[in-house]
């Protein structure tokens, strides 16, 4: 029973909810990753490199063969790599993606660092307070 415990002390204090939006909002950004490859970057580098469709690269090992009626005798064996390539950029992409996100989150969190720790300057009437003060201090009666 200790584990039930364990997961309602892990619902209640929040880390479910977090979890659980992590995981929707991946879910979004891999959608828009997939979206950025397939129609953005992939057309271009088809048309570069001769009007080819990533997913339709494939090496044939067997073809397949039908009959007059139809049928399939032999089924297709093909060595399909373009698929391959296209999930490698996806993968790249969505690496530098969160790298650069990651980066940016650090960027902030040390700013908003530092301004916390930044001394706030005296301002010049405190100071020169602060000095009457200490020649009257210093003053013999």
């Amino acid at each position: 029973m200790k584990i039930i415990k364990e997961f309602k002390e892990f619902a209640i204090k929040g880390n479910m909810f977090d979890m659980a939006i992590g995981i929707v909002i991946g879910t979004a950004f891999h959608k828009i990753i997939s979206s950025l490859v397939d129609d953005i970057i992939m057309p271009p580098l088809g048309y570069i490199i001769g009007r080819v469709d990533f997913s339709d690269l494939s090496i044939v090992i067997q073809k397949e063969v039908v009959e007059k009626g139809g049928n399939v005798v032999q089924e297709l064996v093909a060595f399909n790599y373009g698929n391959f390539i296209q999930v490698m950029i996806d993968f790249l992409v969505i690496t530098v993606t969160i790298f650069l996100v990651i980066k940016l989150f650090n960027k902030l969190r040390r700013k908003a660092e530092d301004e916390k720790e930044k001394e706030i300057p005296t301002p010049r009437e405190i100071e020169l307070l602060a000095e009457i003060r200490d020649l009257l201090k210093a003053k013999p009666e």
